[in-house]
């Protein structure tokens, strides 16, 4: 028998209670709970979610990494960086999403949430890979989606549309290889097309 998930404003209090300083900021918004917690103390929130009997979070289903560095249209004046990880709880059919903003936008770091749920791995894997954070204590923190030769992190705002290498087999050598982006910078500004009766209107 499926257990009913409890109301959004319960779980809200229940994550207030079972975290106390633990927690920075616990909203409820469009019927989700948002958890926001601190980098030094996010490994131990994290725990604490997982095992504590009113939230009991045994499986972690998402972790992405978020750069807010153009949010609200450049207005944003927090930490650049931040990690997002759902949380789903089967024996109390409820779910959760944890944010922690990394301390240091030059080296945006946080500590790995792999000894708690294994399933971490690959996620936070991608998370360094297009966004160049950092997990701590990560056993095999290395890229996941770009290629070995990669330069950068594709998914920070910062980073140019074409790249910085373009890759090619060179038939002479008779291996890929790695060059410079040949690619020139340019404007793309769509074209307005405008005709009389256009789809059978006046």
């Amino acid at each position: 028998m499926t257990k009913h998930a409890i109301a959004p404003e319960v779980l809200r209090d229940n994550i207030s209670n079972a975290l106390g300083e633990l927690a920075r900021h616990v909203a409820l918004a469009r019927g989700e709970v948002t958890l926001t917690v601190s980098p030094a103390q996010y490994h131990d929130a994290m725990r604490r979610l997982r095992d504590a009997a009113d939230c009991r979070f045994e499986q972690l289903i998402d972790l992405c990494g978020v750069d807010y560095s153009t949010y609200g249209d450049g207005r944003w004046d927090g930490p650049r960086y931040a990690v997002v990880a759902h949380l789903l709880s089967v024996s109390l059919n409820q779910r959760l999403r944890v944010r922690v903003f990394c301390a240091d936008d030059d080296f945006p770091v946080i500590r790995s949430v792999t000894d708690l749920w294994s399933g971490a791995d690959w996620f936070e894997r991608e998370a360094f890979d297009l966004y160049g954070v950092v997990f701590e204590g990560h056993a095999d923190l290395r890229r996941i989606l770009t290629d070995y030769g990669f330069i950068g992190h594709p998914f920070r705002k910062d980073f140019p549309l074409s790249g910085h290498v373009e890759m090619r087999y060179d038939a002479d050598r008779q291996r890929v290889i790695y060059e410079p982006v040949t690619i020139e910078p340019r404007e793309i500004t769509p074209r307005v097309i405008r005709e009389d009766n256009y789809g059978g209107l006046h």
